[in-house]
C-alpha cells in the first residue's frame, strides 16, 4: 500500500510563531524558540526521532528490545544565511542484551534504507552516528 502525502498546515499565531497541525496532532514551532522549538530544531528532532524508531523497531524485531535507549544529536549550522545544517552527529546510549552486530546492524539499516527524515536530507551532509552501551 502506498504512504499518503503528508499534509499539514501551520497558522501564524504572532512574531514567529505557528500553530502547527498535520493528521490531529499539534505542535507549536518559534522561529525565535521561544514558545516551542524552531525549524531547525524540529527538524533535528526528526532526525533523531526517525533514527531512534528505527533503531528500536530492528532491536525488538530481531528479540532484542532495548531497556533503554538514549540519543544525543549535534547538528553544526553554517554562519551565513540560510544558516543550513553543514553536518550532523548521532551518538546513541543503548542499555540491554542486544549483541553488538545487532545494533550496528540496526544503526546501519537506519541510515542507509529506512530513515525517510535522513534520506530527505542533502546527501552531502555528513553524517556521523555512533553509540555505546550504557549498563
Amino acid at each position: 500500500m502506498p504512504k499518503p502525502p503528508v499534509v499539514a498546515d501551520l497558522t501564524w499565531e504572532r512574531g514567529l510563531v505557528f500553530h502547527a497541525e498535520s493528521a490531529g496532532r499539534t505542535m507549536v514551532i518559534d522561529g525565535d524558540s521561544a514558545a516551542g522549538p524552531s525549524p531547525v530544531q524540529a527538524l533535528v528532532f526528526s532526525l533523531g526521532g526517525c533514527m531512534a524508531a528505527d533503531v528500536v523497531f530492528m532491536l525488538t524485531k530481531g528479540r532484542h528490545a532495548p531497556e533503554r535507549l538514549g540519543l544525543h544529536v549535534v547538528a553544526e549550522r553554517a554562519q551565513e544565511n540560510p544558516h543550513r545544517v553543514l553536518k550532523a552527529s548521532l551518538h546513541f546510549t543503548i542499555a540491554g542484551d542486544a549483541p553488538d552486530e545487532a545494533i550496528d546492524r540496526a544503526i546501519a539499516l537506519s541510515r542507509e534504507k529506512y530513515c525517510s527524515v535522513w534520506h530527505s536530507m542533502r546527501q552531502d551532509i555528513p553524517l556521523a552516528v555512533t553509540w555505546r552501551r550504557n549498563r
